[in-house]
């Protein structure tokens, strides 16, 4: 019994999954994969159907192979023999839409309720919009207006960031969505929320005794956020150049890990009691009061030219479809308080940028120091202690403390406790956008964005960004292939820290690893 309730609980329920903007790169990339995966592993059975919209002209059978090549190039799992690979792909089918033609989502609409009853489809129906955020509000009224919204069961919009470019924007395109789906019915995607190690941090800091009782000001130094990129702007400059550092990472991704690392217990473990918390954090963010606090505790900064690995890299104003006198960052630091009873006096820096020397994501807790008097006079290394929850490339947890050396009287070195999860579960690990598909599909809406988590966040980066448009002489550079601007460096010096390296380059270290 308590086997098939597993499995019921793991089946996704039955629905069509509309994918609007099906030729397009996120699609290839990650969502059919996603799809495969879950078929792959019993998560979706027979009763699913997935119909690709996009503008461009395409063949059912056009459409098939282009998923079919998605899945060879992007796929944690390989296509399975023709039997098992075209039993799968039956489920997909493709519409050439033009979204602002209502009789076309008519159309769309009869093709739906007749895969509806070939695969015994109860009537279920999500809508991913991997499309520009200018086009959701038409896409939600003609999805009402076509009759698409009519059907047997629930109804569930799935839509990208950015929300939105500012909160005035964000607010906008938040009351042409909520005209057509309710609040509880829109699955705000940050794909960082479905990462394992993420979803990890509530494990790590609520069932564990000697970490919940130690997460306050009382022993905890700082907090320190890094989410490194080695690439530069690619094919996206256009747009980067509209958005910078700050919108395209700052405003969500960091945002929603420093949610995850200083919210505090949830009164139980349900998806509203966590995202109240969440925005709970949000809420108690210090804001700068003015341009000068932000040039205090916000640094801003622009990659030049540089080498990497011996290769020579160009400056962000080199590259294409860049502005050559822009403006816009490619980095930036900050230092963020949260002002509650629990957090009062810690500082939590956070940093992102491209073209830094190393792709991380990683949270380093720094413990306060203990008391020094006691080895006073005597060789030892007293090292802060420190947690890092490593997110990405690799994924695991670090937890650095400080013991005698072996073979010596009373000489102290730092010793590291490693548990590599990727070591352990190696690539078949599932991806962030099968969680995220999984779950909004059984309605579990625990690692997606409320919007008034995104409203307060806007809210809180809406005063840098208005800061740095009144004054724009405060841009640093940095050589592309470093870790940024030393006015970043000096951003903790000010009050006696330093950035630690990253992805455990600890110097002189002895590693106990403890992943088998």
């Amino acid at each position: 019994m308590a086997e098939n309730q597993t499995l019921d609980e793991l089946h996704t329920p039955g629905a069509v999954f509309f994918i609007f903007g099906a030729t397009g790169d996120l699609a290839r990339r990650k969502l059919f994969p996603a799809i495969y995966s879950l078929y792959r592993e019993g998560k979706l059975t027979h009763d699913f159907a997935v119909i690709g919209v996009a503008r461009r002209p395409r063949t059912q059978e056009e459409f098939r192979d282009d998923v079919k090549e998605s899945i060879r190039e992007f796929c944690r799992y390989q296509a399975g023999d023709a039997a098992e690979w075209n039993e799968f792909v039956q489920h997909f089918e493709y519409k050439s839409l033009d979204i602002n033609n209502i009789d076309g989502f008519r159309e769309l609409n009869a093709q739906t309720e007749v895969l509806e009853e070939k695969f015994h489809i109860p009537g279920n129906r999500m809508f991913y919009l991997a499309l520009a955020p200018e086009l959701f509000g038409s896409v939600s009224y003609n999805l009402k207006a076509g009759g698409m919204l009519q059907g047997s069961g629930w109804n569930r919009l799935v839509i990208e960031k950015p929300f939105g470019y500012n909160l005035e924007s964000a607010e906008q395109l938040n009351e042409q969505i909520r005209q057509v789906f309710k609040e509880e019915e829109i699955y705000r995607i940050d794909h960082y929320l479905g990462k394992e190690m993420v979803q990890n941090i509530e494990v790590i800091r609520f069932a564990n005794a000697f970490f919940e009782p130690l997460w306050n000001n009382k022993h905890i130094a700082n907090i320190q956020i890094t989410l490194g990129e080695t690439v530069g702007v690619e094919e996206r400059g256009g747009y980067y150049d509209h958005a910078g550092a700050l919108r395209d990472m700052g405003q969500n991704h960091i945002l929603q890990l420093l949610t995850m690392i200083a919210m505090e217990p949830p009164s139980r473990l349900l998806a509203e009691d966590i995202r109240d918390e969440k925005v709970k954090v949000l809420r108690s963010l210090r804001p700068y009061a003015s341009s000068e606090e932000v040039r205090e505790n916000v640094v801003r900064g622009q990659y030049t030219q540089g080498l990497y690995k011996g290769k020579s890299l160009p400056a962000y104003r080199q590259e294409d479809k860049v502005d050559p006198e822009s403006n816009t960052e490619t980095y930036f630091a900050a230092r963020i308080f949260v002002d509650n009873f629990r957090w009062a006096g810690v500082p939590f820096y956070i940093r992102t940028g491209k073209r830094l020397p190393v792709k991380t994501t990683e949270v380093v807790v720094e413990f306060k120091g203990m008391p020094t008097n006691v080895y006073l006079g005597q060789k030892h290394n007293l090292e802060p202690n420190l947690l890092v929850i490593r997110v990405n490339p690799m994924e695991g947890i670090y937890v650095k403390i400080n013991a005698k050396k072996p073979g010596s009287e009373s000489e102290i070195q730092p010793l590291a406790m490693d548990f590599c999860q990727s070591c352990m579960v190696g690539i078949n690990s599932p991806e962030a956008y099968e969680r995220l598909l999984h779950d909004a599909a059984r309605g579990d809406s625990t690692y997606f964005t409320r919007w008034d988590e995104v409203s307060s966040a806007w809210s809180f980066v809406d005063r840098i960004a208005k800061a740095w448009k009144e004054e724009s002489s405060d841009l640093a550079s940095y050589p592309a292939g470093s870790w940024g601007p030393v006015e970043a460096d000096q951003l903790l010096a000010q009050e006696g820290f330093h950035w630690w390296p990253v992805n455990g380059q600890e110097e002189d270290n002895v590693v106990w690893r403890v992943n088998g």
